[in-house]
């Protein structure tokens, strides 16, 4: 038995990427089911699968449910210590986990007003307060985290705290947010990892658009490296 992920639509449904992502870097066989968020069907895929309403949704080779992106990974963790999920040093894991559950709760502002969509890019957004305050956050945590690492990732090597700050990378291309040299370089190899790729590749094959996610913006071609 392997494990299997329901997941929503990967052009838009952030958290399906971060609940996805540690299994594909990480080579952990799963089998992906698909649902659509915003459909008549959604609530009763969810239900079935054995989540509480959301997505992503996990069921474990030995029964189990995993029913958020950060049971997910806390369940990896624990299922697979050799993979290098999380970083072996305990300080460096120590941030690694608050920084994980920085992303889960917090940074609303941007995720409200700047939803991820892999299937453009959008010319003339203008952040407001709020969002300006989470990027420059995102920031100041990624550029001391590569600074610390080297990087290319922000514990040196790709690991969960990576795949949650994934959507935002997404974001901060799509969106043509204002950030660093450091944090731009971070985006890129986000972008680059054969997973994203993957991921967008499908969602483009695979998904319709969604109006909820339009925005009264110029469209432009999604910067992918």
């Amino acid at each position: 038995m392997t494990y299997s992920i329901l997941i929503g639509q990967r052009l838009y449904s952030s958290w399906s990427l971060r609940g996805w992502l540690p299994f594909a870097v990480h080579d952990i066989p799963v089998t992906v089911h698909d649902t659509l968020i915003y459909s008549d069907t959604f609530s009763t895929d969810v239900s079935n699968f054995g989540g509480s309403g959301t997505v992503p949704v996990v069921r474990t080779p030995h029964g189990g449910v995993l029913s958020d992106s950060l049971a997910i990974c806390w369940g990896l963790t624990d299922a697979f210590p050799e993979r290098g999920l999380l970083p072996n040093d305990p300080v460096d894991r120590a941030k690694a986990q608050s920084l994980i559950t920085e992303m889960h709760s917090g940074f609303t502002a941007l995720r409200g007003a700047c939803p991820m969509n892999l299937a453009t890019g959008w010319v003339g957004f203008k952040p407001n307060a709020a969002v300006q305050a989470d990027i420059a956050r995102i920031d100041e945590i990624w550029s001391a985290a590569l600074d610390a690492s080297d990087g290319p990732f922000l514990f040196g090597t790709y690991g969960i705290v990576d795949a949650f700050f994934a959507p935002v990378a997404i974001r901060i291309a799509g969106y043509a947010l204002p950030v660093s040299d450091t944090a731009m370089a971070y985006v890129h190899a986000q972008l680059s990892i054969p997973a994203i790729q993957e991921w967008r590749a499908e969602g483009l094959a695979r998904d319709a658009e969604l109006s909820q996610y339009e925005m009264p913006l110029e469209r432009c071609p999604f910067p992918m490296p």
